[in-house]
Protein backbone atom coordinates (compact mmCIF):
# COMPACT_ATOMS: atom_id res chain seq x y z
CA UNK A 1 0.00 0.00 0.00
CA UNK A 2 2.81 2.34 1.01
CA UNK A 3 4.78 2.51 -2.35
CA UNK A 4 1.62 2.51 -4.13
CA UNK A 5 0.33 5.34 -2.02
CA UNK A 6 3.86 6.78 -2.49
CA UNK A 7 3.70 6.61 -6.29
CA UNK A 8 -0.16 8.05 -6.92
CA UNK A 9 1.17 10.52 -4.46
CA UNK A 10 3.83 12.12 -7.15
CA UNK A 11 1.33 11.29 -9.46
CA UNK A 12 -0.91 13.85 -7.79
CA UNK A 13 1.41 16.13 -7.67
CA UNK A 14 2.54 16.21 -10.93
CA UNK A 15 -1.00 16.75 -12.25
CA UNK A 16 -1.54 19.41 -10.27
CA UNK A 17 1.48 21.36 -11.47
CA UNK A 18 0.03 20.98 -14.90
CA UNK A 19 -3.44 22.27 -13.48
CA UNK A 20 -1.67 25.12 -12.48
CA UNK A 21 -0.97 26.30 -15.58
CA UNK A 22 -4.39 24.73 -17.34
CA UNK A 23 -6.58 27.47 -18.78
CA UNK A 24 -10.09 28.16 -17.42
CA UNK A 25 -11.94 25.44 -15.02
CA UNK A 26 -10.70 22.28 -14.83
CA UNK A 27 -13.43 19.40 -14.54
CA UNK A 28 -13.09 15.33 -14.50
CA UNK A 29 -13.16 13.42 -17.31
CA UNK A 30 -16.49 11.83 -18.17
CA UNK A 31 -17.38 8.40 -17.17
CA UNK A 32 -19.97 7.60 -19.28
CA UNK A 33 -22.30 4.84 -19.44
CA UNK A 34 -25.01 3.54 -21.62
CA UNK A 35 -29.11 4.64 -20.45
CA UNK A 36 -29.65 2.62 -17.93
CA UNK A 37 -27.43 1.81 -16.31
CA UNK A 38 -27.69 0.21 -12.81
CA UNK A 39 -26.17 2.56 -10.29
CA UNK A 40 -23.88 1.62 -7.19
CA UNK A 41 -24.08 1.84 -3.68
CA UNK A 42 -20.56 4.38 -3.61
CA UNK A 43 -22.20 6.33 -6.96
CA UNK A 44 -22.25 10.24 -4.89
CA UNK A 45 -18.47 9.14 -4.54
CA UNK A 46 -18.44 9.06 -8.72
CA UNK A 47 -20.40 12.36 -9.63
CA UNK A 48 -18.58 15.37 -11.06
CA UNK A 49 -19.37 17.28 -8.20
CA UNK A 50 -17.75 15.17 -5.65
CA UNK A 51 -14.48 14.58 -7.45
CA UNK A 52 -14.63 18.45 -8.98
CA UNK A 53 -14.20 18.81 -4.50
CA UNK A 54 -11.39 17.05 -4.06
CA UNK A 55 -9.82 18.90 -6.89
CA UNK A 56 -9.64 21.81 -4.45
CA UNK A 57 -7.64 19.32 -2.01
CA UNK A 58 -4.01 19.18 -1.98
CA UNK A 59 -2.38 16.42 -3.45
CA UNK A 60 -1.20 15.14 0.48
CA UNK A 61 -5.12 16.19 1.31
CA UNK A 62 -6.51 14.54 -0.93
CA UNK A 63 -4.33 10.91 -0.62
CA UNK A 64 -4.72 11.22 3.54
CA UNK A 65 -8.59 11.33 2.78
CA UNK A 66 -8.97 9.00 0.55
CA UNK A 67 -6.66 6.50 2.08
CA UNK A 68 -8.48 7.32 5.58
CA UNK A 69 -12.17 7.51 4.82
CA UNK A 70 -12.46 5.28 1.60
CA UNK A 71 -9.88 2.36 2.36
CA UNK A 72 -9.66 2.74 6.08
CA UNK A 73 -5.63 2.91 6.68
CA UNK A 74 -4.41 3.10 10.06
CA UNK A 75 -2.59 6.61 10.85
CA UNK A 76 0.36 4.55 11.48
CA UNK A 77 0.55 3.10 8.02
CA UNK A 78 -0.64 6.81 6.74
CA UNK A 79 1.86 8.58 8.63
CA UNK A 80 4.70 6.07 6.53
CA UNK A 81 3.16 6.97 3.88
CA UNK A 82 2.92 10.71 3.90
CA UNK A 83 6.47 10.12 6.09
CA UNK A 84 5.09 12.39 8.36
CA UNK A 85 3.90 12.13 11.83
CA UNK A 86 0.68 10.24 12.57
CA UNK A 87 -0.43 13.65 14.51
CA UNK A 88 0.19 15.47 11.71
CA UNK A 89 -1.61 12.78 9.60
CA UNK A 90 -4.68 13.55 11.94
CA UNK A 91 -5.05 17.14 11.35
CA UNK A 92 -4.35 16.53 7.51
CA UNK A 93 -7.46 14.20 7.35
CA UNK A 94 -9.31 16.65 9.67
CA UNK A 95 -8.58 19.55 6.98
CA UNK A 96 -9.24 17.40 4.35
CA UNK A 97 -12.87 16.36 5.66
CA UNK A 98 -13.82 20.05 6.29
CA UNK A 99 -12.98 20.76 2.69
CA UNK A 100 -14.75 18.22 1.52
CA UNK A 101 -17.66 18.89 4.00
CA UNK A 102 -18.18 22.13 3.08
CA UNK A 103 -18.13 21.77 -0.82
CA UNK A 104 -19.69 18.65 -0.95
CA UNK A 105 -22.92 18.28 -2.49
CA UNK A 106 -25.72 18.17 0.18
CA UNK A 107 -28.80 17.38 -1.41
CA UNK A 108 -30.58 14.16 -2.13
CA UNK A 109 -32.91 14.18 -5.21
CA UNK A 110 -34.70 11.14 -7.17
CA UNK A 111 -33.18 9.84 -9.89
CA UNK A 112 -36.32 10.69 -12.29
CA UNK A 113 -36.31 14.19 -10.81
CA UNK A 114 -32.96 14.91 -11.93
CA UNK A 115 -33.76 13.31 -15.43
CA UNK A 116 -36.75 15.21 -15.53
CA UNK A 117 -34.56 18.88 -15.17
CA UNK A 118 -32.55 17.90 -17.44
CA UNK A 119 -35.05 17.61 -20.27
CA UNK A 120 -36.68 20.68 -18.36
CA UNK A 121 -33.19 22.31 -19.16
CA UNK A 122 -32.64 21.22 -22.89
CA UNK A 123 -35.89 22.62 -24.22
CA UNK A 124 -35.12 25.93 -22.17
CA UNK A 125 -32.32 26.51 -24.20
CA UNK A 126 -32.68 25.38 -27.45
CA UNK A 127 -35.84 27.11 -27.55
CA UNK A 128 -34.35 30.37 -25.58
CA UNK A 129 -37.08 30.24 -23.21
CA UNK A 130 -35.20 32.96 -20.67
CA UNK A 131 -38.14 32.73 -18.19
CA UNK A 132 -38.20 29.07 -18.03
CA UNK A 133 -34.41 28.82 -17.67
CA UNK A 134 -34.18 31.40 -15.00
CA UNK A 135 -37.23 29.57 -13.13
CA UNK A 136 -34.85 25.94 -12.99
CA UNK A 137 -31.96 27.93 -11.47
CA UNK A 138 -31.10 29.09 -8.24
CA UNK A 139 -30.42 32.89 -7.77
CA UNK A 140 -26.89 31.27 -6.23
CA UNK A 141 -25.94 28.94 -8.90
CA UNK A 142 -23.07 28.44 -11.14
CA UNK A 143 -21.43 27.38 -14.30
CA UNK A 144 -18.18 25.43 -14.45
CA UNK A 145 -16.60 25.72 -17.77
CA UNK A 146 -14.17 23.40 -18.76
CA UNK A 147 -12.54 24.06 -22.55
CA UNK A 148 -8.47 23.78 -22.03
CA UNK A 149 -7.69 25.99 -23.68
CA UNK A 150 -8.95 23.97 -26.89
CA UNK A 151 -12.06 25.28 -27.78
CA UNK A 152 -14.09 28.50 -26.61
CA UNK A 153 -15.20 28.43 -22.73
CA UNK A 154 -15.81 30.36 -19.96
CA UNK A 155 -12.27 31.05 -18.54
CA UNK A 156 -13.93 32.08 -14.82
CA UNK A 157 -17.11 30.53 -13.53
CA UNK A 158 -19.84 32.36 -14.22
CA UNK A 159 -22.00 32.83 -11.09
CA UNK A 160 -25.61 33.77 -10.53
CA UNK A 161 -28.54 32.73 -12.32
CA UNK A 162 -29.35 36.11 -14.62
CA UNK A 163 -25.26 35.37 -15.64
CA UNK A 164 -25.87 31.76 -16.73
CA UNK A 165 -29.07 32.74 -18.41
CA UNK A 166 -27.30 35.54 -20.16
CA UNK A 167 -23.99 33.11 -21.69
CA UNK A 168 -27.05 30.09 -22.71
CA UNK A 169 -29.16 32.82 -24.31
CA UNK A 170 -26.05 34.65 -25.96
CA UNK A 171 -25.01 30.97 -27.60
CA UNK A 172 -28.54 30.75 -29.37
CA UNK A 173 -28.41 33.95 -30.20
CA UNK A 174 -24.95 33.69 -32.26
CA UNK A 175 -26.54 30.57 -33.72
CA UNK A 176 -24.41 28.44 -31.75
CA UNK A 177 -26.43 25.73 -30.85
CA UNK A 178 -28.28 25.25 -34.13
CA UNK A 179 -27.65 22.06 -35.43
CA UNK A 180 -27.05 20.15 -32.27
CA UNK A 181 -27.96 16.96 -30.73
CA UNK A 182 -28.67 16.19 -27.75
CA UNK A 183 -28.78 12.70 -26.07
CA UNK A 184 -29.70 11.41 -22.41
CA UNK A 185 -27.30 9.28 -20.37
CA UNK A 186 -25.75 8.49 -17.22
CA UNK A 187 -22.09 9.90 -16.59
CA UNK A 188 -20.36 9.44 -13.71
CA UNK A 189 -23.44 7.39 -12.19
CA UNK A 190 -25.75 10.40 -12.82
CA UNK A 191 -28.10 11.23 -15.38
CA UNK A 192 -26.10 13.72 -17.90
CA UNK A 193 -26.46 15.04 -21.57
CA UNK A 194 -24.38 14.85 -24.32
CA UNK A 195 -24.50 17.26 -26.88
CA UNK A 196 -23.14 15.81 -30.55
CA UNK A 197 -22.48 18.20 -33.80
CA UNK A 198 -23.32 15.69 -35.96
CA UNK A 199 -21.50 12.30 -35.56
CA UNK A 200 -19.10 14.08 -32.71
CA UNK A 201 -19.62 14.39 -28.89
CA UNK A 202 -19.11 18.31 -28.73
CA UNK A 203 -19.86 18.35 -25.24
CA UNK A 204 -21.20 16.63 -21.98
CA UNK A 205 -23.43 18.77 -19.39
CA UNK A 206 -23.91 17.53 -15.92
CA UNK A 207 -26.46 19.04 -13.22
CA UNK A 208 -26.22 19.37 -9.55
CA UNK A 209 -29.53 19.94 -7.86
CA UNK A 210 -30.87 21.13 -4.70
CA UNK A 211 -33.83 18.99 -2.86
CA UNK A 212 -36.36 21.13 -4.28
CA UNK A 213 -34.62 20.68 -7.97
CA UNK A 214 -33.48 23.67 -9.00
CA UNK A 215 -30.07 23.77 -10.44
CA UNK A 216 -27.10 24.70 -8.36
CA UNK A 217 -24.29 24.10 -10.33
CA UNK A 218 -23.99 22.92 -13.83
CA UNK A 219 -20.78 20.98 -15.79
CA UNK A 220 -20.28 21.58 -19.03
CA UNK A 221 -16.75 19.84 -20.66
CA UNK A 222 -15.76 21.02 -23.81
CA UNK A 223 -12.53 19.97 -24.19
CA UNK A 224 -11.92 17.70 -26.74
CA UNK A 225 -9.28 15.93 -25.09
CA UNK A 226 -11.09 14.44 -22.46
CA UNK A 227 -14.64 13.36 -24.83
CA UNK A 228 -14.62 9.86 -25.91
CA UNK A 229 -14.96 9.17 -29.35
CA UNK A 230 -18.35 7.81 -29.64
CA UNK A 231 -21.42 8.31 -32.02
CA UNK A 232 -25.02 9.82 -31.59
CA UNK A 233 -27.37 6.59 -30.32
CA UNK A 234 -24.24 4.49 -29.66
CA UNK A 235 -25.29 4.18 -26.47
CA UNK A 236 -29.43 3.90 -26.06
CA UNK A 237 -30.63 0.80 -24.95
CA UNK A 238 -31.26 -1.74 -27.93
CA UNK A 239 -34.98 -1.91 -29.01
CA UNK A 240 -36.81 -5.06 -28.98
CA UNK A 241 -38.80 -6.80 -31.80
CA UNK A 242 -42.25 -6.92 -31.49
Amino acid sequence: MTVVSRLSLDALKLARRKREVYTGPWLPEPLIEPVGAQRLEMAESLSIAFLHVLEQLSPTERVAFLLREVFETSYTELARTLETSEDNCRQIVARAKKHVRNGQPRFNVDHDQHSQVLQEFVVACASGNVAQLSKLLREDAVLFSDGGGKVRAALNPIVGAERITRFFMGLGNKGELRGLHAEFTTVNREPAILVFADNTLESVINLELDDSGRIVRIFLLVNPDKLPRIFPGSLQPPTTAP
